[in-house]
């Protein structure tokens, strides 16, 4: 199996489960979050749905800055339902698989930059930071669920049962 077939295959298994949450997301709470240092429901939904995006990013960019000169472009998607926050992470896992279809091995061999004002954080193999991604939307996703039970919503089963879905 090569890397891109793992990493698409991985992808095929976390992409239900990320969908499975987010259908439980409450709507019109985006500003809504646990604690006042912590991020709100609406950004942290939307990083979710989107963070497959990371792939194709990863695989089709050199480096990533994070505080540009001149600031960054970057605004999050935005969603008013859960309908759209599903179709925001279909659209990034489409956009993954796309990318690791489109490349090589070789390529994910590569190193890949994290910048912070134009000083080098992180660098990596590209399928260092593919594999980093996964683990970093499961912590992101599992945040989101205790937000969910915070917030009266069901929880759904993730790698396991939960108090509200106890059988498979």
């Amino acid at each position: 199996m090569t890397m891109t077939e793992f990493f698409t295959a991985q992808l095929d298994r976390e992409t239900p489960i990320s969908r499975r949450v987010l259908e439980r997301v409450p709507e019109g709470r985006p500003d809504w979050k646990p604690h006042e240092k912590s991020m709100p429901l609406g950004y942290l939904a939307t990083l979710v749905a989107t963070m497959p995006l990371w792939i194709a990013m990863v695989v089709a960019q050199d480096e990533l800055d994070l505080n540009p000169p001149g600031g960054s472009s970057f605004r999050p998607g935005e969603w008013k339902t859960t309908r759209d926050l599903v179709q925001m992470l279909e659209d990034s896992a489409e956009k993954a698989r796309a990318a690791l279809a489109g490349t090589t091995d070789d390529h994910l061999e590569t190193p890949w930059r994290l910048l912070v004002s134009g000083r080098v954080v992180d660098e990596n193999p590209r399928r260092i930071v593919i594999s980093d991604t996964f683990t970093h939307l499961a912590h992101h996703r599992g945040q989101l669920t205790v937000y969910l039970r915070l917030n009266g919503a069901p929880v759904p089963s993730v790698y396991g049962p939960t108090a509200d879905e106890k059988s498979w």
